[in-house]
């Protein structure tokens, strides 16, 4: 299944405080947390986008605190993926345990401009870039990592295999 959605870029090092500032911790609702995502980075920042936009970072994305809010703020602003050089370890492990999807591109981060289209088909481990036309290719998700995002996280995947074993 692939989707497509406007660049958000930003730079290096952006840490979970700048993703989700602690002051907006007092709620684990998801689309309160989105209406504050990127805050500690830029007031307003999330004015700017529409359902579907990805955002692209450069190196070590999500590092600092391993609050599991990051990755929820980002899922309720609307923003479909996140497509970066790197990502923190602990940062990366949460976004797919909630239901987030990450790319790492390494320096092919570099191809992708702020405000360019992107059509991602995590299946096929392609990334188009509809804006300039060049192409990245990645690894594909290992299964249990697409079926995390599937199913909207680790915690949507248990209860189904608990349903299912009439637990």
């Amino acid at each position: 299944m692939s989707f497509t959605g406007k660049v958000h870029k930003v730079g290096a090092h952006i840490d979970t405080d700048a993703i989700i500032p602690a002051r907006f911790l007092v709620t684990t609702d998801t689309k309160k947390l989105g209406e504050a995502c990127m805050e500690g980075l830029e007031p307003g920042w999330v004015n700017r986008v529409q359902e579907g936009d990805i955002i692209v970072a450069d190196r070590n994305f999500g590092c600092g605190s391993s609050r599991e809010h990051a990755p929820l703020a980002i899922i309720g602003a609307g923003i479909k993926a996140v497509v970066g050089h790197s990502f923190a370890r602990i940062f990366y492990r949460n976004s797919f345990n909630m239901g987030l999807m990450l790319l790492e591109v390494g320096d092919e981060v570099e191809k992708i401009k702020d405000g360019d289209q992107l059509e991602i088909s995590p299946e096929t481990g392609v990334i188009r870039n509809l804006t300039t036309g060049g192409e990245i290719r990645i690894p594909v998700l290992s299964s249990m990592m697409q079926t995390l995002i599937d199913k909207g996280g680790m915690v949507n995947y248990v209860k189904e295999q608990l349903k299912e074993m009439g637990e």
